[in-house]
């Protein structure tokens, strides 16, 4: 049987500073991606994804991931009702990019950064509509 994702409790202040620290992350994935910055565009997006799914997991079930691998928060995330499954969805594309865009000495194409912040878009567009919910 898989291990059950790690994960802490988050209070609705809480959601409301992941879902600001999303936006403000895709907001500099945005500006990253206009500058021609591929590389910082496609993490920025990582990582306002990340907050996202923080934000949406616990406006759900006032839990987030707190596991060393992130793709166990897609998991989580799955669990948090439709919201969670459509921002799954989008976390699953973005995750994959983390290691190339911050580990990796090669570069970031232009398309693979747009389909990034495209899918940080969504995903952070559930996140401040949950926490505005809440």
């Amino acid at each position: 049987m898989p291990r059950q994702p790690r994960t802490r409790s988050v209070s609705r202040a809480q959601v409301r500073g992941y879902a600001g620290k999303a936006q403000e992350y895709l907001d500099a994935a945005e500006a990253s991606l206009t500058e021609h910055r591929h590389i910082a565009a496609t993490s920025l997006a990582v990582h306002a994804g990340i907050s996202a799914a923080d934000a949406i997991c616990g406006a759900r079930m006032g839990r987030r991931s707190a596991d060393q691998d992130h793709a166990r928060s897609i998991a989580l995330l799955g669990e948090a009702g439709t919201d969670g499954t459509a921002a799954a969805r989008q976390l699953a594309r973005l995750l994959p990019l983390k290691t190339r865009a911050e580990y990796e000495p090669d570069d970031v194409p232009k398309a693979t950064a747009t389909k990034a912040v495209r899918a940080a878009t969504q995903i952070v567009a559930i996140a401040q509509r949950v926490a505005a919910a809440t």
